[in-house]
């Protein structure tokens, strides 16, 4: 990411379970977010899971690349076993190439899974990395 840095804004304990925001920001700009927690509670909190947002005006100058690297390595140091997203739209080609890049595995396709604005039905990715 050019001239830009990935901070922690929120660590510890988000909505009763552990967790953290990030914050991507170029020239004292907030450029993007991520939110990691556990994707499921109970036995399936082992596994994280992340949210991620990205401005516009900051496309293509490697914020979702550092904010994913970013939030592969909290989750790991804060003891996850592994990362799954359960809803990669597949008309999002450059996340898709995004998170391949960085060691996900895309483990199904789920036919018709999100209804995009302006294309109707399309696929969604379940992805998956192991982390530790």
């Amino acid at each position: 990411m050019a001239a830009g840095h990935v901070r922690d804004v929120d660590a510890g304990v988000l909505d009763g379970a552990r967790g953290a925001r990030l914050v991507a920001e170029i020239d004292g700009r907030v450029a993007g977010t991520v939110e990691i927690h556990p994707n499921l509670p109970g036995q399936g909190s082992h596994v994280a899971n992340a949210g991620f947002m990205v401005d516009p005006a900051f496309r293509g100058r490697g914020v979702g690349r550092a904010l994913g690297g970013a939030a592969i390595e909290r989750a790991t140091k804060d003891g996850f076993h592994a990362m799954q997203f359960n809803a990669v739209v597949a008309t999002n080609t450059q996340a898709v190439k995004l998170w391949h890049a960085l060691g996900f595995e895309t483990l199904t396709l789920i036919p018709e899974g999100f209804r995009h604005p302006s294309l109707g039905l399309v696929d969604m990715h379940l992805m998956y990395k192991v982390l530790t």
